[in-house]
Protein backbone atom coordinates (compact mmCIF):
# COMPACT_ATOMS: atom_id res chain seq x y z
CA UNK A 1 0.00 0.00 0.00
CA UNK A 2 2.06 3.43 -1.51
CA UNK A 3 2.06 6.67 0.11
CA UNK A 4 0.89 9.71 -1.83
CA UNK A 5 -0.11 13.25 -1.12
CA UNK A 6 -3.63 12.57 -1.34
CA UNK A 7 -3.84 10.27 0.95
CA UNK A 8 -1.33 11.57 3.61
CA UNK A 9 -3.07 15.21 3.60
CA UNK A 10 -6.53 12.81 3.87
CA UNK A 11 -5.25 11.54 6.79
CA UNK A 12 -3.92 14.49 8.63
CA UNK A 13 -7.23 16.28 8.37
CA UNK A 14 -8.89 13.33 9.99
CA UNK A 15 -6.10 12.75 12.91
CA UNK A 16 -6.68 16.55 12.99
CA UNK A 17 -10.37 16.19 13.09
CA UNK A 18 -10.40 13.60 15.83
CA UNK A 19 -7.54 15.70 18.08
CA UNK A 20 -9.98 18.91 17.57
CA UNK A 21 -13.21 17.30 19.02
CA UNK A 22 -11.36 15.42 21.98
CA UNK A 23 -9.86 18.91 23.00
CA UNK A 24 -13.39 19.97 22.27
CA UNK A 25 -14.85 17.65 24.79
CA UNK A 26 -11.89 17.79 27.48
CA UNK A 27 -12.06 21.61 27.68
CA UNK A 28 -15.13 22.89 27.33
CA UNK A 29 -16.52 19.75 29.18
CA UNK A 30 -19.48 19.62 27.69
CA UNK A 31 -21.19 17.68 24.48
CA UNK A 32 -23.75 19.92 23.22
CA UNK A 33 -24.22 19.83 19.61
CA UNK A 34 -22.16 16.29 19.39
CA UNK A 35 -23.77 13.54 18.04
CA UNK A 36 -22.85 10.16 19.90
CA UNK A 37 -24.54 8.16 17.43
CA UNK A 38 -22.43 9.19 14.65
CA UNK A 39 -19.35 8.52 16.75
CA UNK A 40 -20.99 4.53 17.20
CA UNK A 41 -21.35 4.70 13.64
CA UNK A 42 -17.58 5.88 12.92
CA UNK A 43 -16.55 3.20 15.82
CA UNK A 44 -18.57 0.48 13.87
CA UNK A 45 -17.28 1.34 10.61
CA UNK A 46 -13.38 0.91 12.01
CA UNK A 47 -14.26 -1.93 13.94
CA UNK A 48 -15.57 -4.33 10.66
CA UNK A 49 -13.22 -2.43 8.12
CA UNK A 50 -10.16 -2.95 10.34
CA UNK A 51 -10.47 -6.76 10.98
CA UNK A 52 -7.02 -7.37 9.23
CA UNK A 53 -5.15 -5.77 11.70
CA UNK A 54 -4.11 -9.16 13.62
CA UNK A 55 -3.92 -10.75 10.14
CA UNK A 56 -1.84 -8.76 7.76
CA UNK A 57 0.62 -6.33 8.20
CA UNK A 58 0.84 -3.55 5.62
CA UNK A 59 3.32 -1.36 7.23
CA UNK A 60 3.76 0.24 10.63
CA UNK A 61 2.00 3.47 9.48
CA UNK A 62 -0.98 1.41 8.68
CA UNK A 63 -1.30 -0.52 11.77
CA UNK A 64 -0.52 2.82 14.24
CA UNK A 65 -3.51 4.52 12.52
CA UNK A 66 -6.18 1.94 12.29
CA UNK A 67 -5.40 1.49 15.82
CA UNK A 68 -5.47 5.16 16.72
CA UNK A 69 -9.16 5.36 14.60
CA UNK A 70 -10.48 2.43 17.14
CA UNK A 71 -9.08 3.60 20.24
CA UNK A 72 -10.06 7.67 19.31
CA UNK A 73 -13.13 6.85 18.47
CA UNK A 74 -14.11 4.45 21.48
CA UNK A 75 -12.53 7.40 24.00
CA UNK A 76 -15.10 9.67 22.18
CA UNK A 77 -18.03 7.27 22.69
CA UNK A 78 -16.48 6.43 26.19
CA UNK A 79 -16.66 9.97 27.17
CA UNK A 80 -20.02 11.07 25.63
CA UNK A 81 -21.63 8.06 26.82
CA UNK A 82 -20.30 7.91 30.77
CA UNK A 83 -17.29 9.95 31.67
CA UNK A 84 -18.64 12.99 33.43
CA UNK A 85 -19.58 15.78 33.53
CA UNK A 86 -19.60 15.41 29.62
CA UNK A 87 -22.44 12.43 29.81
CA UNK A 88 -24.70 14.51 31.92
CA UNK A 89 -24.55 17.50 29.17
CA UNK A 90 -25.57 15.00 26.12
CA UNK A 91 -29.12 15.59 25.02
CA UNK A 92 -30.33 12.63 23.54
CA UNK A 93 -33.17 14.87 22.90
CA UNK A 94 -31.54 16.64 19.66
CA UNK A 95 -29.59 13.09 19.03
CA UNK A 96 -32.78 10.73 17.32
CA UNK A 97 -31.84 9.59 14.18
CA UNK A 98 -32.25 5.81 14.45
CA UNK A 99 -28.71 4.53 13.37
CA UNK A 100 -29.60 0.92 13.97
CA UNK A 101 -32.53 0.87 12.15
CA UNK A 102 -31.71 3.47 8.93
CA UNK A 103 -27.78 3.63 8.95
CA UNK A 104 -26.53 -0.16 10.09
CA UNK A 105 -29.48 -2.23 8.79
CA UNK A 106 -29.80 -0.90 5.46
CA UNK A 107 -25.75 -0.89 4.95
CA UNK A 108 -25.85 -4.40 6.36
CA UNK A 109 -28.34 -5.97 3.26
CA UNK A 110 -27.04 -3.82 0.75
CA UNK A 111 -23.30 -5.45 1.89
CA UNK A 112 -24.73 -8.90 1.77
CA UNK A 113 -26.51 -8.58 -1.21
CA UNK A 114 -23.22 -6.83 -3.01
CA UNK A 115 -21.05 -9.77 -1.52
CA UNK A 116 -23.63 -12.30 -2.87
CA UNK A 117 -23.60 -10.35 -6.31
CA UNK A 118 -20.04 -10.39 -6.71
CA UNK A 119 -19.42 -14.16 -6.12
CA UNK A 120 -17.89 -13.95 -2.64
CA UNK A 121 -17.88 -16.35 0.04
CA UNK A 122 -19.61 -16.97 3.06
CA UNK A 123 -18.36 -19.31 4.62
CA UNK A 124 -14.37 -18.51 5.01
CA UNK A 125 -12.78 -15.93 6.83
CA UNK A 126 -11.24 -13.90 3.82
CA UNK A 127 -15.14 -13.79 2.54
CA UNK A 128 -16.22 -12.43 5.54
CA UNK A 129 -13.70 -9.69 5.98
CA UNK A 130 -14.79 -8.34 2.75
CA UNK A 131 -18.10 -8.46 3.41
CA UNK A 132 -17.67 -6.38 6.68
CA UNK A 133 -15.03 -4.18 4.80
CA UNK A 134 -17.95 -3.45 2.10
CA UNK A 135 -20.22 -2.88 5.05
CA UNK A 136 -18.08 -0.42 6.53
CA UNK A 137 -17.46 1.41 2.90
CA UNK A 138 -21.54 2.07 2.79
CA UNK A 139 -21.60 2.81 6.68
CA UNK A 140 -19.18 5.70 6.76
CA UNK A 141 -21.00 7.26 3.50
CA UNK A 142 -23.48 8.06 5.66
CA UNK A 143 -22.23 8.09 8.91
CA UNK A 144 -22.16 11.86 9.71
CA UNK A 145 -25.68 12.31 9.45
CA UNK A 146 -26.86 12.30 12.92
CA UNK A 147 -23.99 14.90 13.71
CA UNK A 148 -25.47 16.98 10.50
CA UNK A 149 -28.89 17.02 12.04
CA UNK A 150 -27.66 17.44 15.54
CA UNK A 151 -26.27 20.97 14.26
CA UNK A 152 -29.41 21.95 12.03
CA UNK A 153 -31.24 21.66 15.59
CA UNK A 154 -28.95 23.10 17.62
CA UNK A 155 -28.00 26.24 15.01
CA UNK A 156 -24.99 28.23 16.43
CA UNK A 157 -22.26 25.88 16.04
CA UNK A 158 -18.90 25.93 18.01
CA UNK A 159 -16.21 27.20 16.55
CA UNK A 160 -14.16 23.64 17.81
CA UNK A 161 -17.26 21.38 17.03
CA UNK A 162 -17.13 22.80 13.49
CA UNK A 163 -13.96 22.69 12.74
CA UNK A 164 -13.95 18.87 13.70
CA UNK A 165 -16.50 18.48 10.87
CA UNK A 166 -14.93 20.61 8.21
CA UNK A 167 -11.70 18.22 8.24
CA UNK A 168 -13.75 15.31 8.28
CA UNK A 169 -15.34 16.13 5.07
CA UNK A 170 -11.99 17.48 3.63
CA UNK A 171 -10.16 14.22 4.80
CA UNK A 172 -12.89 12.46 2.82
CA UNK A 173 -12.56 14.81 -0.10
CA UNK A 174 -8.97 14.09 -0.06
CA UNK A 175 -9.44 10.30 -0.30
CA UNK A 176 -11.47 10.55 -3.45
CA UNK A 177 -8.48 12.04 -4.96
CA UNK A 178 -6.02 9.65 -3.83
CA UNK A 179 -8.09 6.56 -4.92
CA UNK A 180 -8.30 8.00 -8.47
CA UNK A 181 -4.55 8.87 -8.13
CA UNK A 182 -3.34 5.05 -6.99
CA UNK A 183 -5.93 3.82 -9.86
CA UNK A 184 -3.40 5.67 -12.53
CA UNK A 185 -0.68 5.33 -10.78
CA UNK A 186 0.04 2.41 -8.36
CA UNK A 187 0.32 -0.65 -10.07
CA UNK A 188 -2.25 -3.55 -9.43
CA UNK A 189 -4.54 -0.96 -7.84
CA UNK A 190 -7.84 -0.64 -9.90
CA UNK A 191 -10.89 1.95 -10.14
CA UNK A 192 -13.17 0.89 -7.31
CA UNK A 193 -16.70 2.57 -8.41
CA UNK A 194 -18.65 1.40 -5.32
CA UNK A 195 -15.95 3.13 -2.98
CA UNK A 196 -15.74 6.61 -5.19
CA UNK A 197 -19.54 6.48 -5.31
CA UNK A 198 -19.59 6.29 -1.19
CA UNK A 199 -17.44 9.08 -0.91
CA UNK A 200 -19.00 11.29 -3.46
CA UNK A 201 -22.09 10.94 -1.27
CA UNK A 202 -20.55 11.28 1.88
CA UNK A 203 -18.57 14.63 0.46
CA UNK A 204 -22.27 15.73 -1.20
CA UNK A 205 -23.34 15.65 2.67
CA UNK A 206 -20.80 18.00 3.55
CA UNK A 207 -21.58 20.60 0.84
CA UNK A 208 -24.19 22.58 2.82
CA UNK A 209 -22.19 23.02 6.05
CA UNK A 210 -18.86 23.74 3.50
CA UNK A 211 -20.63 26.56 2.52
CA UNK A 212 -21.89 27.60 5.79
CA UNK A 213 -18.86 27.44 7.44
CA UNK A 214 -16.66 28.89 4.86
CA UNK A 215 -19.12 32.03 4.75
CA UNK A 216 -18.63 32.43 8.53
CA UNK A 217 -15.28 32.11 8.62
CA UNK A 218 -15.01 34.72 5.58
CA UNK A 219 -17.15 37.02 7.98
CA UNK A 220 -15.35 36.52 10.99
CA UNK A 221 -18.99 36.19 12.91
CA UNK A 222 -20.17 33.38 14.67
CA UNK A 223 -21.27 29.97 12.77
CA UNK A 224 -24.79 29.87 12.39
CA UNK A 225 -26.64 27.25 9.98
CA UNK A 226 -29.81 28.78 8.76
CA UNK A 227 -33.26 26.72 9.28
CA UNK A 228 -35.31 24.85 6.63
CA UNK A 229 -37.42 27.98 6.14
CA UNK A 230 -34.18 30.51 6.00
CA UNK A 231 -32.59 27.81 3.22
CA UNK A 232 -35.81 28.36 1.43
Amino acid sequence: MSMNIFRLCGDMCHVFSIIVLLLRLRVARNAQGISLRTHELFLLVFLTRYTDLFTTFYSLYNSVMKVLYIASTSSIVYAIRLQEPICSTYDKAQDTFRHWEFAVAPCAVLAFLSHLISGGSLFSFVGMQEMLWTFSIYLESIAILPQLIVLQRFREVENLTGNYIFFMGAYRALYIVNWIFRAYYEPGYRHHYVVYFCGVLQTLLYADFFYYYLMSKRRGGKFSLPTASQQK
